[in-house]
């Protein structure tokens, strides 16, 4: 969590908004401080020794580590920070459902070909007999190279630049959908900062994560990183192209995957090839359809609940 990590909070950039412009390239390491208490004093029990030859920081009630500081404070701290995110993703959530708007948060570790993916997918969307509209939020911790390439296959795009943060978080989306204002019936994908671990925890206001599993990463990564698998609700294993050259084992990897989630839906595929693509477009077209039909039953609701006042007002 961002209570451990120490993601920064006030380098978030925002391309258009006043006094940001331009992009900004900027890093500095984190500076090292002498923990003025030890673990003990500080109210962290002492690493378990999970087997031979290793140690494990996530025993405890936050189920992580930070130097000086003690469970109860960084649960107390989490629990704020989330608390403030999940009603400001209830926010955006209800934004997208009025308009019948499909927001997808991809996940992955940098180098997934998230991207490649989404260039892809809009160029599939864009070529359907019905055109299907589309906008992007692209996160990074600097520069704003993936928002032009997708900008490039006609789709609008807002890169946001988090400066140190890891992820991406409902306030930073909230503003982009100001900025954006994705059209109703509309797909909004949002390729989250490559990171396989804060991501996990921060509802966007999405209708669901899908999370992307290169093949050049190892089958074990669901297993490492359970907490990513665990949200997500679709996994793509991109780079199916590779396996000739690889020693992946595919179905080690769902295997894995289903044993941290077991609801979790697997596509195998390629951006390069394009294979598998059909069976991505279809969950996906599947979940804007379901999203529209959704949005469609809000307004005659909320017409005949209309029509009963009036007609109540007038037999009155």
């Amino acid at each position: 969590m961002c209570n451990v990590c120490g993601c920064g909070s006030g380098e978030i950039r925002i391309e258009g908004e006043a006094g940001r412009s331009g992009p900004v390239y900027r890093w500095a390491p984190v500076g090292r401080r002498r923990a003025s208490t030890s673990s003990a004093e500080a109210g962290f029990p002492p690493p378990v020794a999970a087997e031979e030859g290793s140690l494990h920081f996530g025993h405890g009630p936050a189920g992580a580590h930070a130097p000086g500081m003690s469970q109860a404070q960084m649960v107390k701290i989490e629990q704020d920070i989330l608390a403030r995110n999940d009603g400001l993703a209830s926010d955006n959530r209800r934004w997208l459902a009025e308009r019948g708007v499909l927001a997808l948060n991809l996940v992955s570790s940098p180098g997934s070909g998230k991207t490649s993916l989404l260039v892809r997918t809009i160029a599939a969307l864009q070529a359907l007999p019905q055109p299907v509209p589309v906008s992007v939020v692209e996160g990074d911790q600097q520069t704003s190279f993936d928002a032009e390439r997708i900008r490039a296959t006609g789709a609008p795009a807002l890169q946001i630049n988090t400066g140190k943060g890891c992820h991406l978080d409902a306030s930073m989306v909230g503003r982009a959908l100001d900025r954006l204002a994705p059209p109703e019936g509309s797909v909004l994908l949002i390729e989250n900062v490559g990171n396989l671990v804060c991501p996990a925890a921060f509802d966007l206001g999405e209708a669901a994560k899908v999370v992307v599993l290169s093949v050049t990463e190892g089958e074990d990564k669901p297993l490492k990183y359970p907490d990513m698998f665990a949200a997500a609700s679709l996994m793509l294993v991109n780079k199916t192209d590779l396996l000739p050259h690889l020693n992946f084992d595919m179905q080690k990897a769902i295997e894995f995957a289903l044993r941290v989630n077991p609801r979790l839906q697997v596509i195998p595929l390629s951006a390069t090839t394009g294979e598998g693509f059909e069976a991505w477009l279809d969950w996906l077209l599947a979940r804007r359809k379901a999203a529209r039909i959704a949005c469609a039953e809000r307004l005659a609701g909320l017409r005949e609940a209309v029509d009963d006042s009036a007609a109540a007002g007038v037999e009155g």
